[in-house]
């Protein structure tokens, strides 16, 4: 069951469950788990989720459920699972067996929690790095936060096949936005607040090149309605975080 999108589903045990409709996320970690030997497929259950971000808000949520999913089901089974594996599985199942479109930031992202520097590495390698933000730190941060919805929901496809098509053509705009997760984590270190808001201006401008819908034009107003704001989400899509300047 989603409560969320109040959507309830039951289904016979001792077969794989088709996971080209319905509560796809529940149905392919359910098939993982039974055909890795993990889950007796005999055996019954009930599964009910539940997700307080918008769909579509392009904040990672189906990666968080994907996460949430592997979690539970790696409980119930009692299998051994570290976080790192954890978060591959769930990307695994969203990216390969679901063929959703996307990388693997958010899967790495949701079973770690707090504030991380995560690094993507040659042959499917990840390493994430918890970062030692003084508290006053993120107080301050959080304190500088503001979350508004802007009523538009879409699909991550729409807005990522357009960028890895730019993106062989050219790879400034990604570069850019790399070389901002480090500025920003120094930044974040040290609890420079001015830095943080440039870094994390000028790698949106070139986020907006790597695709036209990035942005939207109601996204575009409350950036020119702030004056100068800073967007502290980049995907640009549903639901966005703005620090503006004082």
């Amino acid at each position: 069951m989603a409560s969320d999108i109040n959507t309830d589903e039951s289904h016979s045990t001792g077969r794989a469950l088709d996971i080209g409709s319905g509560l796809r996320f529940h149905r392919a970690v359910y098939n993982h788990f039974v055909e890795s030997g993990s889950l007796d497929p005999k055996a019954g259950m009930t599964v009910t989720t539940g997700v307080d971000s918008p769909h579509g808000s392009g904040l990672g949520s189906s990666s968080a459920l994907a996460v949430a999913l592997c979690e539970a089901f790696r409980f119930f089974c009692n299998t051994p699972l570290g976080t790192y594996d954890l978060a591959h599985l769930a990307f695994e199942i969203e990216r390969l067996r679901l063929s959703l479109a996307g990388g693997k930031q958010d899967q790495s992202a949701a079973p770690f929690g707090g504030v991380n520097f995560i690094e993507f590495l040659p042959q499917d390698r990840v390493i994430v790095d918890p970062l030692r933000v003084d508290r006053s730190v993120l107080n301050e941060l959080e304190a500088s936060l503001v979350i508004c919805s802007t009523g538009v929901s879409r699909e991550s496809e729409q807005i990522i096949d357009p960028q890895v098509g730019r993106n062989a053509q050219t790879l400034d705009a990604p570069h850019a936005i790399k070389q901002a997760a480090i500025d920003m984590k120094q930044a974040l270190l040290t609890g420079n607040f001015r830095t943080l808001g440039e870094v994390l201006n000028n790698p949106w401008i070139s986020k907006k090149k790597t695709a036209s819908g990035v942005s939207t034009q109601i996204i575009d107003e409350l950036f020119e309605a702030g004056g100068w704001a800073w967007p502290v989400h980049l995907a640009g899509r549903g639901v966005e975080s703005w620090k503006t300047q004082t």
